[in-house]
């Protein structure tokens, strides 16, 4: 698969779940960055995922260094509040992309975006908004993605089932 989901240190596993649910609809492989905030095993974080934990493609990462060292040459793409560029301006590449995404609490640390400062992006609120819920921030990254991609391999056609009014469902 050409896109990678990245979890920096995530800490809410609901938020993973929900990730992880998203990841398997679109086909993309989940890359988490230790150290959880939570066990892989927890109640929340499968609930969250309901039953396409199948669909997935998990890559688990001991640490930050590790990940960036084994993806140096990768096309990187952070998001991050304090990128100047916007997520929709940027061309993302047909093969191997990877969205990288910081722990709820915090973000990316600094000292990983001014190195990578030409991969950052940010998706636009309103000033007096610290961010957005990062299950949200996935999808909406992911979403333009396979957007700009032609949604390659996703179904894109859907059916009504017709229904006098009234008629169950």
């Amino acid at each position: 698969m050409a896109l990678h989901i990245v979890l920096f240190e995530p800490e809410i596993p609901q938020n993973t779940g929900n990730i992880a649910r998203t990841c398997a609809a679109i086909g993309a492989s989940l890359h988490l960055v230790h150290p959880l905030g939570y066990s892989l095993d927890e109640k929340h974080l499968k609930r969250a995922g309901l039953d396409y934990w199948h669909l997935l493609t998990l890559v688990e990462h001991d640490s930050i260094d590790s990940f960036m060292r084994e993806h140096k040459d990768d096309k990187l793409f952070f998001f991050t509040t304090k990128a100047h560029r916007l997520y929709s301006e940027v061309k993302y590449p047909e093969g191997d992309c990877y969205l990288i995404f910081g722990k709820e609490s915090r973000g990316i640390s600094e000292h990983i975006l001014i190195n990578q400062e030409k991969g950052c992006v940010r998706i636009p609120m309103l000033e007096e908004a610290r961010s957005l819920n990062l299950s949200n921030t996935v999808a909406i990254a992911a979403y333009e993605y396979m957007r700009q991609q032609n949604f390659p391999s996703l179904l894109q056609d859907g059916t009504l089932h017709r229904l006098s009014w009234g008629q169950a469902t």
